[in-house]
């Protein structure tokens, strides 16, 4: 700390503790690991710096300048600008949930809000005031399921994102917990169900599917799974897409025992990637196994409605030793988004949304089979994000998609390797028949059809 002139305190502080110098703190550390020195450019100036991060800043491009159909789980969502404006009240914005929350009233009743809402939107019991991501929700949900049965192993589809592959092994690496994957109908882009009927078994902990799939198909043998799951004594997890609720069963509906999922698409911006809203739910009687905080109704000591943290059992807190999770910050703002975007969109918005993404899908995929050289890769029913098989390179297609300002599909080979030259296409309502026509026309081009 160069900038402060601390040397008698720094030098009283080392003799206290034993030391002559400063660099006796990092004795441990190996010298063969050490880094020398770090090549690093003289530092700007404030404005400079301005300057620099605008120009780097310009290099990206928005959705309204770059016209994006890449599918794979995020995809741009109309956000109605009240959402912004609440979020962005000094009330919630500065309010963190803190230790003793019930000092944040307004934010704790925002929190209780969403979690009803959650829990009415999956059919689920009871919901938790969110998780860091989708992703984490998976690897929270597999913890869970060996902490309620003791079983050892957890399934999943071999058609998941490796990013959430990811996530999980690491979750789960020092629970002694094995993931199994199972792969899915190279025609119909579903579980394979024999397959699945072969591997899970009385060592199962639980079963984990996506609804629709990464995809973008349709799990349509739910019930067929739930039995399946059921019939071993597993719990079965699943992983939905929350605007597509508004036209399919809720999870409740088919067996789930928990149901997690990414809430971004509620009222929340791309941004580049992050933040993002993990969302979890349960059955109730797996309450007291679920992950992160439950935020409850009371009444104070003069009777009046009130809102306190009723479960958060981490191990940061009293009931350390019987933890479930060391989840810390709830995505408060994220959720806070979600239950605006929600309440404004009620039952009736949220059936026309999830249809307007429905129709796109369909539409947009039966106008690129239409081109020569493009062939839909899966016969089961997609949602707003389908598979395409190419003739040509789709990577080169992609660069030349770039050119005119369009953002292709997700190529697929590198983590699934049957899938030679196919491509992940995602549409939401926020595309018009305009956008579309720009693609196609584009695609027609690129590929000199």
């Amino acid at each position: 700390m160069k900038f402060i002139p601390n040397s008698n305190i720094k030098n009283s502080m080392l003799k206290e503790i034993g030391l002559n110098n400063i660099n006796d703190l990092f004795s441990d550390i190996p010298q063969k690991i050490r880094i020398k020195n770090i090549e690093l450019d003289n530092g700007l100036s404030q404005q400079d710096t301005e300057k620099k991060l605008r120009e780097i800043a310009c290099k990206n491009k928005s959705y309204h300048q770059l016209t994006s159909f890449i599918g794979g789980g995020i995809k741009p969502h109309y956000i109605p600008s009240f959402v912004k404006s609440i979020i962005s009240r000094a009330e919630f914005y500065t309010a963190y949930t803190p230790y003793q929350s019930e000092a944040s009233q307004g934010f704790l009743q925002a929190m209780f809000e969403y979690q009803s809402i959650i829990a009415e939107l999956t059919g689920m019991d009871v919901a938790n005031c969110s998780l860091y991501d989708g992703v984490t929700s998976l690897g929270e949900a597999a913890l869970m399921c060996t902490r309620i049965n003791r079983k050892k192993t957890f399934i999943i589809p071999e058609n998941i994102s490796s990013d959430k592959k990811s996530v999980l092994k690491n979750y789960t690496k020092g629970s002694e917990l094995e993931i199994k994957e199972i792969p899915y109908d190279l025609k119909t882009g579903k579980i394979d169900l024999n397959q699945l009927k072969k591997n899970v078994d009385g060592n199962t902990a639980g079963v984990y599917i996506e609804n629709p799939n990464f995809f973008g198909v349709f799990e349509d043998d739910v019930d067929t799974i739930s039995k399946i799951v059921k019939d071993a004594g597993s719990i079965f997890v699943i992983g939905i897409d929350p605007i597509s609720l508004g036209i399919t069963k809720s999870p409740s509906e088919y067996g789930a025992d928990i149901a997690i999922g990414e809430g971004r698409a509620l009222g929340n911006p791309m941004d580049f990637g992050g933040s993002s809203l993990g969302i979890f739910a349960c059955k109730k009687e797996f309450l007291r196994q679920m992950p992160g905080r439950i935020i409850g109704l009371t009444k104070d000591s003069e009777s009046n409605r009130a809102f306190c943290m009723a479960l958060q059992t981490r191990e940061q807190h009293i009931r350390r030793s019987r933890a479930t999770s060391n989840i810390c910050t709830n995505e408060g703002l994220c959720a806070l988004a979600a239950v605006s975007y929600l309440s404004w969109l009620g039952g009736n918005g949220l059936e026309k949304l999830s249809k307007a993404n429905f129709e796109n899908g369909q539409k947009l995929a039966k106008q690129i089979e239409s081109i020569k050289g493009f062939k839909k890769m899966f016969t089961g029913v997609h949602f707003n994000e389908f598979v395409i098989k190419c003739d040509e390179d789709p990577d080169k297609i992609n660069k030349k998609l770039l050119q005119k300002n369009i953002q292709g599909g997700l190529l697929l080979e590198s983590e699934y390797p049957d899938l030679k030259n196919c491509v992940l296409f995602g549409i939401t309502e926020i595309h018009n028949d305009a956008d579309i026509e720009k693609l196609i026309s584009a695609l027609k081009e690129v590929s000199n059809v």
